[in-house]
């Protein structure tokens, strides 16, 4: 989304926070609308495909209507990605531990990611703070809240999970992109270049290359088994921190 036009940043913040629409007597449009139509484009055909002019196409208006009520296409996209965000199910995540509640978080999170992959591709300058990204950021907050953690460490908990889930989900999405370009799978790829790996790589050996990329092929794939294995280890350590922090607190004589 490379642009030299300046952010007007106040006028997004003032979109971002909008109230209630009616609807132009003459085009039927509204920001809500505009952004409904950005996010069709995207689901679609990719954050790449959005443009002011396609979208307008897609509510069949001309462009420069759209200007009326868009500054232009970095605040379509920050306003799509908002809205987006609160698609998010936090339902599932009110019951049970705080591990529990931020595990719960972070899938709920991974699928939104999978439904909405171009949200991988939102370059974010800075944080963008809509009103849903500002109730996630706060719902998300309490779960991590008086369990031990001062103020920066409850930020860098949640910065830690949000930024490992939406790295699994990029390599994830990378790779089946490879096999959807290329046109094969990735056990078509290995058929193809085995013989001629086995040419150039006579003289070497890497038996535990070979034991552990022949293990790990499907899950990298086909599971969600980067997301578990690291989620998991994730949350262990921050349990140890906590459970650490809560003995030191029992130990202390007042």
């Amino acid at each position: 989304m490379a642009s030299s036009r300046k952010v007007d940043d106040v006028r997004l913040l003032r979109l971002l926070w909008r109230g209630a629409e009616e609807p132009s007597a003459r085009s039927g449009l509204t920001v809500g609308r505009i952004v409904d139509a950005g996010v069709r484009v995207a689901d679609a055909e990719g954050l790449e495909a959005v443009s002011m002019r396609r979208v307008a196409a897609e509510l069949k208006v001309g462009a420069m209507s759209l200007y009326t009520y868009v500054p232009g296409k970095e605040e379509l996209v920050y306003l799509m990605f908002d809205q987006v965000y609160g698609e998010l199910d936090v339902e599932r995540s009110r019951e049970g531990s705080w591990r529990q509640r931020l595990e719960a978080f972070a899938r709920a999170h991974w699928d939104l990611l999978h439904a909405h992959p171009w949200l991988l591709d939102v370059p974010l300058r800075r944080p963008v703070v809509g009103p849903n990204a500002s109730d996630l950021f706060e719902y998300q907050l309490s779960i991590v809240d008086g369990i031990g953690l001062d103020p920066l460490e409850m930020n860098a908990t949640l910065d830690l999970v949000n930024e490992f889930v939406a790295g699994a989900a990029s390599r994830q999405r990378a790779i089946r992109r490879d096999a959807e370009e290329s046109g094969i799978s990735d056990d078509e790829w290995w058929y193809r270049v085995s013989p001629t790996l086995t040419e150039v790589m006579a003289d070497r050996h890497y038996p535990l290359s070979h034991r552990v990329g022949t293990a790990v092929a499907a899950p990298h794939l086909e599971t969600t088994y980067l997301l578990d294995f690291g989620l998991a280890r994730i949350l262990d350590g921050l349990e140890r921190l906590v459970e650490s922090r809560m003995q030191g607190a029992q130990g202390k004589v007042w």
